[in-house]
């Protein structure tokens, strides 16, 4: 059986919707909630798998990190973040972060704790920076004391600035090498994700500190902007990095229908939106020149009719054997989370559908240090997968 086990529940809702504004920071979740009610539901298809509800009542929770094995920091698109207590259930507002748009599909995105948070503190975010009347994804890092948010560095304002609010991205990862990727949507303007002149619809590769990596695929060709890894991705919205294998994992929203998860390699073009296995929102007609072309890469996994992703996360704790070297990916229109099998050398052997009963867009999907997976979801809930006690 597995049982869901509410927590807490907030008795305030955030109110604000952050245009090219600073944020408006209130007392939201200070001090410590307590468990107001439980429920159980039964699933007979996962007997030996429990689910308790952690904190309730946020915003649209869109990355998770931990910064301690007790404290979970979380972003919200409207443009807050919290910091999460596990072991005393409070959640309090954190200040101190930039300007954002937080319009349409874009907000406060995604946080990470860099690779060696614990000897220099960094914290990695990618959020929608105005820029006049239009917005930019951008990769920034910063440290935190206490509650309040300090020395905010923009790493990279990407060339991909439009007035549309639309496919922002746009996930982090990290490959234990020194480098940090991330990737932006097609930002409603899809032929230029086959234009390596600027960022639109590209997975980026930077080193830690912001700087260019040398070994870059496009540094030394003229006309294409050199922190690019990868092209013609329409909407990256999950990575992972699997430092065991060495190989970059992203999933990305197709058009209707096509949603793909692509092994993402040095230099290579994923096709959008010249190949697509989906169909315009318009009308049941192909988009571009088909499903294939040659120079152009094959996802590993489609998904007909789209799930729309909205994170992905390679599991590897010891809470769930069986599921050590799975993707885990959230479904935000066929709700549930969705489990993908890899063989060794990363095909995609067997696909299963999670949690579907909750009926909940899942958003951010994350690992915990106590190798339980732990999850958000657009109705502002935090969520967690243990072990059957």
């Amino acid at each position: 059986m597995f049982a869901i086990t509410c927590y807490s529940r907030s008795n305030c809702q955030p109110k604000c919707r952050l245009v090219y504004c600073t944020l408006l920071l209130c007392a939201l979740f200070a001090g410590t909630t307590k468990a107001q009610q439980s429920a159980q539901i039964i699933d007979q298809t996962n007997p030996n798998i429990r689910v308790e509800q952690l904190f309730t009542g946020l915003g649209v929770p869109w990355g998770m990190t931990f910064i301690s094995p007790q404290h979970l920091l979380i972003t919200e698109r409207n443009g807050q973040a919290r910091l999460a207590d596990l072991e005393n259930h409070s959640v309090k507002i954190l200040q101190g972060l930039p300007d954002l748009v937080a319009e349409g599909q874009g907000g406060l995105l995604d946080v990470k704790t860099g690779p060696n948070y614990a000897n220099d503190g960094w914290i990695y975010f990618t959020y929608s920076k105005p820029l006049n009347d239009e917005a930019a994804t951008t990769l920034a890092r910063a440290r935190l004391d206490g509650l309040q948010i300090i020395d905010w560095q923009d790493l990279l304002v990407t060339d991909s600035a439009t007035s549309g609010r639309q496919h922002f991205g746009s996930r982090i990862a990290f490959d234990g090498k020194g480098h940090v990727f991330f990737g932006v949507g097609d930002r409603g303007e899809r032929d230029e994700a086959q234009n390596p002149a600027n960022h639109i619809g590209t997975i980026m590769r930077l080193n830690l500190d912001g700087s260019l990596p040398a070994d870059n695929p496009f540094v030394r060709e003229a006309g294409s902007r050199d922190e690019i890894w990868s092209l013609g991705h329409r909407n990256p919205q999950g990575m992972a990095y699997d430092q065991q294998q060495q190989r970059l994992w992203s999933i990305e929203h197709g058009p209707r229908g096509g949603d793909e998860i692509n092994l993402v390699l040095k230099g290579r073009n994923y096709g959008w939106p010249v190949i697509s296995h989906g169909k315009e929102y318009w009308g049941p007609l192909a988009i571009g020149e088909g499903s294939s072309k040659p120079g152009m890469e094959q996802p590993y996994k489609v998904y007909i009719p789209s799930i729309a992703p909205g994170s992905l996360m390679l599991y590897h704790g010891d809470a769930f054997p069986e599921w050590q070297g799975s993707l885990f990916a959230g479904a935000l229109k066929l709700r549930h989370l969705n489990r993908i099998s890899l063989s060794a050398d990363g095909k995609v052997t067997a696909e299963e559908r999670l949690l579907e009963d909750l009926q909940e867009r899942i958003r951010a999907v994350i690992q915990g240090p106590d190798g339980w997976i732990y999850f958000s979801t657009d109705s502002g809930r935090i969520l967690r997968i243990g072990p059957e006690r």
